[in-house]
């Protein structure tokens, strides 16, 4: 599949992440049994794994969303723009951040340290992919779908330039694009 200047070939099928999040919204269902957490997916790469977990959930919840940007292109700028933040009181709430992918975790860890100084009782992360870079430097997610190494990917919610989140699996750059 071509995008933009670049090919890419499939990396995780339709299937294996459908497996996958029934899998992480057991494990998600099971340690909030008692609880009626607030579900903050990061837009816009996380929208479709969003839905497709809240759909799998059986806890009671509240969803609410957060749009920050680090990217331009197929690189991480490390320079973070809130651009749409929240309007409601997380005070004594349980959080689950839902995000597409932990890269650098530099997005993630700001997030989680703005959502911890606001006085919730917990803030949890459940993401679909994981890089090597933020297992390396110890970046907290609790829910992990797939750990990766620094495949530059696209599909089901992930984009290049905006471009390819339609797609049902996930598909990385050919020839180590």
């Amino acid at each position: 599949m071509k995008v933009k200047d670049l090919e890419f070939k499939e990396f995780i099928s339709a299937e294996a992440i459908d497996q996958k999040v029934k899998e992480l919204a057991a494990k998600v269902s099971e340690d909030y049994k008692d609880k009626t957490p607030l579900l903050l997916p990061i837009l816009n790469g996380s929208f479709v794994f969003a839905s497709d977990l809240v759909k799998e959930l059986t806890v009671p919840c509240r969803i609410s969303f957060v749009k920050v940007s680090s990217y331009n292109g197929t690189q991480s700028t490390g320079q973070l723009k809130t651009l749409i933040g929240l309007e409601e009181s997380l005070f004594n709430q349980h959080i689950i951040i839902i995000e597409d992918i932990v890269d650098t975790g530099l997005t993630l860890q700001k997030i989680v340290e703005e959502l911890r100084a606001l006085g919730t009782k917990s803030v949890e992360v459940v993401a679909l992919l994981r890089k090597k870079p933020a297992r390396e430097k110890s970046i907290e997610v609790k829910y992990v779908g797939f750990d990766i190494e620094e495949e530059f990917v696209l599909g089901y919610g992930l984009d290049y330039d905006g471009l390819g989140r339609n797609s049902k699996g996930i598909y990385q750059a050919a020839n180590g694009q």
